[in-house]
């Protein structure tokens, strides 16, 4: 079989204007790849929409509506790199839908095993599904994969469930539901009205542990640059500070940074604190492994020093790095987080389907108080 490698062409030498137009469909995502596709409008209305989703599931006869609305799609996830959640986020997410889904997890029960190229083996999944959801090791093959549906006659949606070192926009669109959530008036009922406001201005929103190499962290810090007045705080060992690429994105867009390597001397001034594992499987020769990263661990002795407002996030899967003992507290928004990806991705493909006024329409008719 060939190298994976061997698989994947860069993508199309673009700027980034020409990069996201080349995903999208009438100004809207229809390849959902990068965090940077999505500006402000957008990403208010699909927390919007998910907001609508989970309130007309909470019923019967809400979930039997939904189940009507992408019946008649079908969905493959190709997940060929390692997935918990988000594999079984998207398979909720198309079951709240309707949406019958097939997975291939694992290369060697595929033809490429007989030589098969992976270019191939995505042109024939569109022919059979009308959506490609899709994890890879490789950097930029799920924009690889976009221009190749481009250009097949019959033209599919495929969405970047994660890719190499790269980008996770659909973990960044759930993260920053969840941070809405958080932040969000409680007396605010009525859901459009929750995101009226910029709900950033003056947070201050820190990221911690392995920011080189956290998809996550990138791709979140795309969408926050949307917002006026936030503050971002990357505190990580220097040997894994965030790159100079996602540094020059934020001063492009005005937004207040800092560099940081101490987490304890930092905890209280933060509104959100976004903790990452070690991602040692990028590791080339076991590099990580001088890295002191339990100076980089959220402790239930930090406690203390919590404003009572804070937003604990965490992508998952953990290890020592989020002590347990914190679990109970309400700043934990981790599981949380776990249960707004669900709703996040149903409300993105039927944004996708065009669904979402359908839901909205049903909201308003229903639900509307």
């Amino acid at each position: 079989m060939p190298t994976l490698d061997a698989e994947v062409e860069a993508p199309p030498a673009m700027d980034s204007s020409h990069r996201i137009a080349a995903l999208n469909r009438n100004d809207k995502p229809f390849h959902v790849v990068l965090a940077q596709q999505f500006d402000r409008t957008t990403i208010e209305q699909l927390c919007q929409l998910a907001d609508m989703i989970r309130t007309v599931g909470a019923s019967r006869q809400g979930t039997q509506f939904l189940l009507t609305l992408l019946s008649h799609r079908r969905a493959m996830l190709y997940f060929i790199q390692p997935s918990t959640r988000t594999f079984l986020s998207f398979t909720a997410a198309c079951q709240v839908l309707g949406m019958p889904y097939n997975s291939v997890r694992d290369r060697s029960t595929s033809s490429e095993v007989k030589g098969e190229s992976e270019d191939d083996t995505i042109r024939v999944l569109s022919q059979y599904f009308d959506l490609i959801i899709m994890r890879h090791p490789a950097e930029g093959f799920a924009e690889h994969v976009a221009h190749i549906l481009n250009d097949m006659p019959r033209t599919i949606p495929v969405i970047n469930g994660g890719s190499g070192k790269d980008q996770h926009p659909t973990q960044a669109l759930l993260d920053i539901y969840t941070l809405f959530r958080a932040f969000a008036d409680p007396e605010t009922t009525r859901i459009e009205r929750r995101y009226m406001r910029n709900v950033f201005s003056g947070k201050t929103i820190a990221f911690v542990g392995d920011l080189k190499r956290g998809r996550t962290v990138r791709s979140l810090t795309y969408l926050l640059c949307r917002y006026p007045g936030v503050r971002l705080l990357f505190i990580s060992p220097p040997e894994l500070r965030i790159g100079e690429d996602i540094l020059q994105y934020i001063g492009r867009h005005s937004v207040e940074y800092e560099i940081a390597d101490d987490l304890p001397s930092r905890i209280g001034e933060c509104d959100a604190v976004y903790m990452t594992r070690l991602q040692d499987e990028h590791d080339v020769a076991g590099e990580s492994k001088s890295i002191d990263y339990y100076r980089y661990a959220l402790t239930c002795e930090m406690a203390k020093d919590f404003k009572p407002g804070l937003a604990i996030l965490h992508p998952l899967p953990r290890r020592h790095e989020l002590d347990q003992r914190l679990d109970s507290l309400p700043q934990a928004k981790y599981w949380a987080q776990v249960r707004n990806g669900m709703w996040m991705r149903a409300a993105l493909i039927a944004a996708i389907f065009n669904v979402d006024v359908a839901i909205r329409d049903h909201y308003h008719a229903y639900y509307n108080f």
